[in-house]
């Protein structure tokens, strides 16, 4: 097994960035969903409800400061591509802290789970993506660690899904039917929750093992 990609998604809710190296800390990937989208109640907004977040791309400087479309996350213009997708009350916050994600702080993807759904990987939206893998063995692995590059992720659980899945990353289009088939198929959980046991630098290509 070895890592396929790897993602870091500085805005939450925006398209995700490919990393070729990162280090995974304490609190995963540095960078990660450290800015959110809220509104005029000061309320998370996620593409749940606003999926043109989506077709928003968020990266990181030089310095690992958020990107919105290119332009600094504090900056007006990058403050009106929001509004544009999310009304005109959105604004971007920074946000510190496990509290900046839904579950864990890490969330891994294998290919053969991956195949086995028959979506584009970026539904479920991983921070790694691990290749090499038979068919559906992560659901095997939960209470387990992998050992990734120089990292050590402890593996949670099975990532209970959302309507995200059901939302083409390039169209942005909506397929009910993808989170039917997880529900139903899956016991609503697909990919790994994990965090980071022993942080580390991991690179694409790194070996993979299951622990």
């Amino acid at each position: 097994m070895f890592v396929a990609e790897l993602w870091v998604y500085p805005v939450k809710s925006l398209r995700g960035q490919p990393l070729e190296r990162t280090r995974l800390d304490a609190d995963g990937v540095p960078g990660d969903r450290r800015v959110q989208v809220r509104d005029g109640r000061d309320e998370l907004v996620t593409a749940r409800t606003r999926h043109g977040l989506l077709g928003l791309q968020a990266t990181l400087d030089d310095a690992g400061e958020a990107l919105v479309e290119g332009v600094p996350w504090r900056e007006p213009a990058a403050r009106d591509h929001v509004r544009a997708v999310a009304g005109e009350q959105a604004a971007l916050a920074p946000m510190e802290g496990r509290e900046r994600f839904d579950d864990t702080s890490i969330l891994v993807a294998t290919d053969g789970a991956v195949a086995a759904l028959g979506v584009d990987r970026r539904r479920l939206r991983p921070n790694l993506l691990i290749a090499g893998v038979e068919g559906l063995a992560e659901r095997d692995w939960p209470g387990g660690r992998l050992r990734i590059g120089g990292a050590v992720l402890d593996v949670e659980k099975l990532c209970e899904r959302c309507v995200m899945t059901t939302i083409d990353p390039d169209t942005l289009a909506v397929d009910a039917d993808v989170l039917r088939r997880i529900n139903r198929d899956y016991d609503k959980r697909y990919a790994l929750n994990c965090w980071v046991a022993e942080p580390g630098p991991v690179a694409l290509g790194d070996p993979v093992e299951l622990l």
